[in-house]
């Protein structure tokens, strides 16, 4: 049998030439940009504003948003891959730009209206950092039970509750967020807003501190009342939780991404730090014991990545990736705890304190299996899809 090699399909891990121009010139904006302020950002428990605006400069705030509006016109695996390659230094950096693209822009260019478009996409690609609202202090995996309401006013509408473990609350100014505005009828009365931080009632509140990825900042918010234009109702009254699931599928990749470029960044610094170490003689790389281990996790991770990867290029080509974000969710968060344990343990005592970073890499891996979704929400997600046939 004779394989017509052109007409096979190009290997998930294999970019294209734009794919892999954009993806090295992430590296070397995390090399030469996020590198020299990781320590800084880690103590001080926040985003250097001066990187924020780098970001905004190197276009990676709008990657899916196109030029007209201000975007690069981009893809979800572009953005994966912009994950991925900053995440290998700082995942807290990363998620900042991640949040931005996956959970911001994308319902917006969505399910906006043109005025939602034309009036906050320029903003969100070129100055502005956005956030994500749904959870709440009674409802995190239970989106269904949120408690926040909104209510219609005439041309307004008032929005009252609160919102809690908000990534980006403290830099962003403007919110996609999520009230009831039927509580009667359940989550089909959950509506979508677009919510700016100088709205009338509305504030930051407690900022959480947090195990791992502390520069990013997760908040509270409060709504006192909030009034809301009636204009900025994202997409139909009614049809929130739509929205906020769909978005969640295609952010789940965003931390797939993320979860693989901190495993990544774990590995290469435990491949680092066994070939230099020597004990009993010889390095540590030398054994055959490390070996193996070493390449058990080289093995999942590509693995990992392969689900990552996958899922992005069937988002691009208009999938539904309900399953597959879940999947590549799932398995990156348990990889990345699996290397960057290992990591830890390789590098003995040192590994331990903060000299080293494989102890921030540890600590950063274990967002991966809680937020969009705890590990468990996905297993639910993968096990409907699967039972459904």
């Amino acid at each position: 049998m004779t394989i017509d090699t052109a007409a096979a399909r190009p290997p998930l891990t294999v970019l294209s030439d734009e794919e892999a121009m954009f993806r090295d010139a992430v590296a070397a904006f995390a090399e030469e940009e996020v590198r020299p302020r990781v320590q800084q950002m880690e103590r001080d428990g926040k985003i250097d504003p001066a990187l924020i605006r780098k970001f905004f400069e190197m276009g990676l705030m709008g990657v899916e948003v196109t030029d007209s509006l201000g975007g690069a016109d981009g893809s979800l695996m572009m953005v994966a891959v912009a994950v991925e390659e900053i995440s290998k230094i700082d995942p807290a950096a990363a998620i900042l730009m991640d949040v931005q693209n996956t959970l911001v822009n994308y319902p917006i260019r969505s399910y906006g209206s043109e005025y939602i478009k034309s009036t906050y996409l320029p903003q969100l690609t070129q100055e502005r950092v956005g956030a994500y609202a749904l959870s709440e202090p009674a409802s995190g995996s239970d989106a269904f039970g949120l408690q926040t309401r909104a209510e219609q006013r005439g041309d307004r509408w008032i929005l009252t509750g609160r919102k809690l473990w908000i990534t980006n609350g403290a830099e962003a100014e403007i919110y996609v967020i999520f009230a009831n505005a039927n509580p009667a009828a359940g989550y089909k009365g959950i509506t979508a807003f677009i919510v700016e931080r100088g709205f009338p009632g509305f504030s930051v509140g407690k900022k959480e501190d947090k195990l791992g990825i502390r520069a990013s900042s997760t908040t509270e918010l409060i709504l006192d009342g909030v009034e809301v234009p009636n204009e900025n109702v994202l997409g139909p009254v009614g049809q929130g939780y739509k929205i906020a699931i769909d978005t969640l599928n295609g952010g789940r990749v965003g931390i797939g991404a993320q979860m693989i470029g901190v495993a990544q960044g774990a590995l290469r610094a435990a491949l680092d730090y066994v070939g230099e170490r020597r004990q009993f003689g010889k390095t540590i790389a030398d054994f055959q014991a490390v070996q193996f281990q070493l390449a058990q996790v080289r093995a999942e991770l590509e693995g990992a990545r392969l689900l990552v990867y996958n899922a992005a290029r069937l988002k691009d080509a208009g999938r539904d990736i309900a399953m597959e974000g879940a999947m590549a969710k799932l398995i990156s968060s348990q990889v990345a705890e699996r290397v960057t344990s290992l990591a830890l343990e390789l590098h003995g005592g040192y590994g331990y304190t903060k000299d080293y970073p494989v102890e921030k890499f540890y600590r950063d891996a274990k967002i991966g299996t809680i937020y969009e979704g705890t590990s468990n929400m996905q297993l639910q997600t993968i096990a409907k899809g699967l039972l459904r046939g």
